[in-house]
């Protein structure tokens, strides 16, 4: 069953001398605005952490497969729901009859999570329609500036036998010594109607957010950790206040060190929100964790 409700979320992670999201065209440092320095963190990244752990704790299970992965051909992904309803396809085209048309899309929302969940572009040359999905996240923002750092590495091995006199190779990394970085997140009931999204569905996004940064570690992102989850549940598809208003009851506070310089550790801060008055807005919080 889709769901009926409507939700936003606040979700906490934070990142202890590692790069939690290297920017290609600044040499792989850290995202920062230049504006506030303080640290930046792309919906993309997120989604793709969300999708790694899906794909772990679902494999094989049918319904959950993942339409954007490592080395995927998105044709060949597209060309499996033409092949399941037995429809020939045709260049860059959905088939003229509509309802066929539909069916394969329906497939795609069906058969692969993140295409049911954040939707999909699936117009390419095995064209599979396109879905608007209804969980999206903004960019993730630090709590305060943060200073990244970059770190000398050398490789005491060599690649060949004629460089073995020569001195070791020299690289760099990238690390952001800490920071608590803070998430906004949306899932329209009304989109989920059209993908298919389930209550089962979004449970097992709140138990990736908790969980992903567990099954990521990597020389570049060794202590990254799920801090904080706060759902704000409506009572009907549509909502019942605006989502805004409801972020600004979670806030954060510095209680060691000065506020507006870099922390050092998530026992600098405390996290908090005011449930006061949601019911008589017809709005449930819950903290996940």
């Amino acid at each position: 069953m889709t769901i009926q409700n409507r939700y936003e979320f606040v979700y906490f992670f934070d990142v202890t001398n590692g790069n939690p999201n290297g920017d290609p065209d600044a040499g792989n440092m850290p995202r920062l605005d230049p504006e506030s320095s303080k640290g930046l963190v792309t919906d993309v990244s997120l989604k793709r952490k969300i999708r790694n752990y899906i794909q772990l704790s679902e494999e094989n299970s049918p319904g959950y497969d993942i339409y954007v992965q490592e080395k995927s051909v998105l044709n060949q992904q597209n060309q499996k729901a033409y092949d399941a309803l037995e429809i020939k396809s045709e260049p860059k085209k959905l088939p003229k009859d509509q309802a066929k048309a539909k069916e394969v899309t329906d497939w795609m929302c069906a058969n692969f999570f993140d295409v049911r969940a954040f939707g999909a572009v699936m117009t390419t040359e095995v064209n599979s329609g396109q879905v608007r999905g209804p969980l999206q996240l903004a960019f993730a923002k630090s709590i305060d500036p943060i200073i990244p750092l970059e770190i000398s590495i050398t490789r005491m091995a060599v690649t060949n036998e004629k460089d073995l006199e020569k001195e070791r190779t020299m690289g760099r990394k990238h690390i952001v010594p800490y920071g608590l970085y803070r998430v906004h997140g949306f899932v329209s009931a009304k989109l989920a109607e059209k993908t298919g999204f389930s209550e089962g569905d979004l449970e097992k996004v709140w138990k990736a957010l908790e969980m992903m940064f567990e099954h990521d570690h990597s020389a570049a992102r060794g202590e990254m950790v799920g801090r904080s989850l706060i759902v704000f549940k409506h009572e009907n598809a549509l909502g019942n206040a605006p989502a805004h208003k409801l972020f600004e009851r979670v806030t954060v506070e510095r209680v060691n060190g000065e506020e507006g310089t870099p922390a050092a550790a998530f026992s600098d801060y405390k996290i908090s929100f005011n449930a006061d008055g949601l019911e008589s807005l017809g709005v449930e919080a819950k903290q996940y964790f």
